[in-house]
C-alpha cells in the first residue's frame, strides 16, 4: 500500500509545485531502488512517508535553514534525512555521506531523477570530510560521543541561525546515558510537540553547539 504523500503537505503546506512533485515521486523512487539496494527496512515501507520522510523534516521544524547554508549529512544511508531537507529547503547546500558504496549509488540516483542540484553525495568517512558547515545532521548512526569524534572541527565559526552552529540529530527514546559525558550546551526538541503520530512520541532532535 502507498502511503499517501499528502501527510507532508499537511504539515509544510507552503510547498511549491516542483516540490510537491518531488515528495510524491520519493516513494516509487524509494520502492523501485529498494528492490536492488535494501537501504529502507521492509516492514517500514509501508510507513515510508511518516518514518522516513517526515521524521527527516523534524529537524526542519526545529531550525529551518536559511539560503546558501551548507549541511552535511553523516551517515546518511539512502538518503535520510538530507534527500528530504533539499527538496524543502533548494538554495540550501546537502553534502550527503556514507562510507558504504551502494548506498550512495542510491543517493546519486534519486537525488538525479528529482532534479536536486543543491545535494552532493559522498562514499568516503565522515572524518576525511575537510569541508566546513554550518550544520551537521544525521539519523542515529551512533552514540553520540562518537558521532562528535567524527565530526569534530566540521562546523563554520560564525552562525546565521536562532541555533547556534552544530549538530542537529535525530535520537529516540532515553539519552539520559549517552549524553551524560557531553560537555558542549546541549539541547533538546520533541518531535511531538510538532507531530501527532503514534511514531513520534520519544523521537527527539538533539542539538549540540560545536
Amino acid at each position: 500500500m502507498k502511503e499517501n504523500v499528502q501527510l507532508i503537505f499537511d504539515h509544510f503546506p507552503n510547498l511549491s509545485d516542483l516540490q510537491k512533485k518531488q515528495f510524491s515521486d520519493l516513494f516509487d523512487l524509494y520502492q523501485l531502488w529498494n528492490n536492488q539496494i535494501n537501504v529502507i527496512s521492509r516492514k517500514d515501507t509501508e510507513h515510508f512517508y511518516e518514518r522516513h520522510v517526515l521524521h527527516s523534516l523534524g529537524i526542519a521544524k526545529v531550525q529551518p535553514f536559511l539560503p546558501g547554508t551548507m549541511v552535511l549529512d553523516v551517515g546518511t544511508g539512502g538518503g535520510f534525512p538530507g534527500i528530504p531537507l533539499a527538496i524543502l529547503f533548494p538554495e540550501t547546500k546537502f553534502t550527503l555521506v556514507d562510507s558504504i558504496g551502494k548506498k550512495i549509488k542510491v543517493v546519486k540516483e534519486v537525488a538525479e531523477a528529482l532534479g536536486l542540484e543543491n545535494v552532493k553525495a559522498i562514499n568516503d568517512r565522515a572524518e576525511n570530510i575537510l569541508v566546513s558547515y554550518d550544520f551537521i545532521v544525521s539519523r542515529a548512526v551512533t552514540r553520540m560521543p562518537e558521532f562528535m569524534a567524527w565530526v569534530k572541527n566540521k562546523t563554520k565559526k560564525k552562525s546565521q541561525h536562532e541555533l547556534k552552529n552544530g549538530i542537529l540529530y535525530l535520537k529516540g527514546g532515553d539519552l539520559t546515558e549517552e549524553m551524560a559525558t557531553i560537555k558542549n550546551k546541549v539541547s533538546y526538541y520533541d518531535l511531538s510537540d510538532y507531530f501527532g503520530q503514534e511514531f513520534f512520541e520519544t523521537k527527539k532532535v538533539v542539538h549540540v553547539e560545536i
